[in-house]
């Protein structure tokens, strides 16, 4: 049910997924009937690997004992201050050590976990019972599948359920530990669902808001007659007055690759990204991707896929785990299909790898994985997060270690900074989504963007969506329902970690009072606001047993999850005009940004604030969207925490290759 570009390609993918299956069910049966280990003392326990959701509060019962948990185990690395130390290095302009870059095998054998570590922990997971069903060439960490009772005597601690985001998940509740001889190797111990909420940071103009009735039909005629526009204000309509007007334009209709190749300079669209891969890593695998990436080619006027020029290693379908936890895989679809899509209408020269994981928590450090190991490309887009920071501190930190690997062999990681602003609406209080906030990615925040009609740049400002619903009084006259800005509907994600300390390349550029010694994300942004998004073409999967998918059809998406391959394709761009590898670019991209004519469009706030009319034609329902309101994060000029140092550029972007 997956596509590949060869049929050699199929016939290996089918023997690994067969192999894995194979090996899957010889692992339950060759450790049936071993008995509980011994209780490891309590000095070898890991309180940082309970995530933040998992207390008295939220627990709602017990799991059944036979109830199956991914776990994954992250490996200490033998000394992660030289880890640090090389990846900032070989990161950094003007170091000696400037892109000097180890292969994977080398980076592997002087910073990777000592082999009989990595051994000595399969070994102990087997002997409890468990299956472990992944372990990279790196060593970075082992993913196993147990029991709850099989986890609850191997780690001793005591699984049980919890609400967390309107889910039921499994958690510790209290601190797992491992055996003397393991635990000085070991830096967390994941035994809990909460990374099964990772999701794209994916968002549609529409959504659960504008819901129609039972019966499907809209709620009534819309009260404004506000079809969406081509290219900014190409249609305006007159509402009630608002920001000292009232003739606004109307939502885009989802802009073409041809816009966007206007908007952000590219400006040989033939060549753009020749010689370059980007790789991007979702969970799952849409069955109609490369058809649809040709359709859409066509019907837009770009050049279709050659031979060879997408590849993709995926799981085998049957293969496929955690599909409700996950969103199932027609939830991350639209997300591929917007990645590679933006990328080849960008860069249409660039090459594509898709690695989608078998599902969204280990199965993407697997993914990972699979490209760091062998280099398989030097840039990958990742539009996907967890909710803040609420997973476990440990993990946090063992995640990091694959960042470290990433930076260490000259690839570059470009995470989504998220679509829900700073998150306190879920959590309670502010936090930046990690994997953007991580040191050694560089996370990409988001704007609404303008682009004329003649394909050119207009304005950009902070992605910061509100909305105001437009009424009919009784008397015909139109109001509106509530005071501008109006409620707040999505922005991007970023704001101030609470884990990560500050990196150098961020001091004296982020404001001491917001960064408080800590990392503060995004480093750079792009488009994302939906209602200024980009057009897309899908088959959607209908039938997510059996992947089936319905007709070919065009949308509109937006999010962070457009920003970030719209970013990566551009450092695809540069990379191919420079010749030369960046890597981990965010030593170079606050370099380059310091220079003031790096080409970086800096995204502070409007003179007059920005807002279109949208009607939505699944509810009816008309509103004025506003702009650049991103709950408490807020555009300023220079560095802020909604667009980092400012909106990418392919200028920007090459500058940053330069140096």
């Amino acid at each position: 049910m997956k596509k590949v570009a060869t049929s050699h390609s199929r016939r290996a993918t089918r023997l690994l997924a067969l192999g894995t299956s194979l090996a899957f069910a010889i692992g339950l049966t060759a450790t049936a009937g071993v008995a509980a280990p011994p209780t490891p003392p309590p000095s070898n326990n890991y309180p940082g690997s309970v995530p933040p959701w998992a207390g008295s509060r939220a627990k709602t019962g017990t799991p059944l004992s036979n109830t199956t948990v991914e776990g994954e185990i992250y490996l200490n690395l033998p000394d992660a201050g030289a880890a640090k130390a090389f990846a900032t290095a070989v990161s950094t302009p003007g170091n000696p050590n400037y892109q000097q870059y180890l292969s994977p095998s080398d980076w592997i054998a002087k910073y990777g976990p000592a082999k009989a570590d990595v051994t000595a922990l399969v070994n102990y997971l087997k002997a409890q019972g468990m299956v472990v069903t992944s372990v990279p060439a790196s060593g970075l960490y082992v993913v196993f599948r147990g029991t709850v009772s099989q986890i609850n005597a191997a780690f001793s601690t005591t699984e049980q359920t919890y609400s967390f985001q309107g889910q039921s998940l499994i958690g510790p509740s209290s601190a797992p530990s491992l055996p003397a001889n393991l635990a000085a190797k070991v830096q967390a111990i994941s035994v809990d669902q909460g990374r099964l909420l990772t999701r794209p940071s994916l968002a549609t103009p529409g959504g659960s808001s504008d819901l129609a009735q039972p019966s499907g039909k809209p709620v009534g005629p819309a009260p404004v007659d506000a079809p969406c526009s081509n290219y900014w204000e190409q249609n305006k309509v007159t509402v009630p007055a608002a920001y000292g007007s009232t003739s606004f334009g109307t939502g885009i209709c989802g802009y073409t690759p041809s816009q966007l190749q206007g908007a952000y300079g590219v400006t040989s669209p033939s060549t753009a990204g020749a010689g370059q891969t980007v790789a991007i890593i979702d969970a799952y695998a849409s069955p109609s991707i490369e058809s649809d990436a040709n359709t859409y080619s066509q019907k837009n006027g770009l050049p279709a896929l050659k031979a060879g020029q997408y590849q993709q290693i995926v799981p085998d379908s049957r293969l496929f785990m955690d599909q409700a936890l996950c969103g199932q895989p027609s939830g991350w679809q639209g997300e591929q299909t917007l990645d590679v899509e933006a990328v080849h209408g960008l860069a249409p020269a660039a090459n594509i790898l898709y690695v989608g994981g078998n599902n969204c928590g280990a199965g993407i450090d697997v993914a990972m994985s699979t490209i760091l190991d062998k280099k398989l490309s030097n840039i990958v887009s990742n539009s996907y997060g967890y909710v803040g920071e609420a997973v476990s501190p440990n993990a946090l930190m063992g995640m990091q270690n694959i960042h470290l690997q990433a930076a260490g062999e000259g690839v570059g990681l470009y995470f989504s900074s998220g679509d829900n602003g700073d998150e306190k609406a879920s959590l309670g209080y502010a936090s930046p989504d990690f994997p953007a906030s991580s040191p050694f990615v560089t996370a990409v925040g988001g704007t609404s963007l303008a682009v004329g009609k003649n394909n050119d740049y207009l304005f950009e400002t902070g992605w910061g969506t509100t909305r105001t619903r437009i009424v009919q009084n009784p008397d015909g006259s139109l109001s509106y329902a509530g005071a501008q800005p109006g409620a707040f509907r999505f922005g991007a994600g970023g704001g101030t970690s609470a884990v990560f300390a500050q990196p150098s390349y961020q001091q004296g550029t982020v404001p001491a009072a917001l960064a408080n010694g800590y990392r503060v994300s995004p480093d750079v942004a792009s488009l994302a606001d939906p209602y200024t998004g980009y057009q897309v073409g899908i088959s959607p999967i209908t039938n997510d047993h059996v992947l089936k998918t319905g007709s070919y059809e065009t949308t509109q998406y937006g999010g962070t999850s457009l920003a970030c391959p719209l970013t990566a394709a551009q450092m695809a761009i540069a990379q191919s005009a420079t010749g030369k590898t960046v890597g981990f670019a965010n030593p170079a991209i606050y370099a380059a940004a310091k220079t003031g004519n790096s080409g970086a469009r800096d995204v502070a706030p409007q003179s007059s604030p920005q807002a279109m009319v949208f009607s939505s034609p699944v509810s009816g329902a008309s509103y004025l969207v506003g702009t650049d309101n991103d709950t408490s994060l807020a555009t300023a000029p220079g560095y802020d925490a909604v667009t980092g140092v400012g909106s990418m550029t392919v200028r920007f972007a090459t500058s940053i290759a330069g140096q």
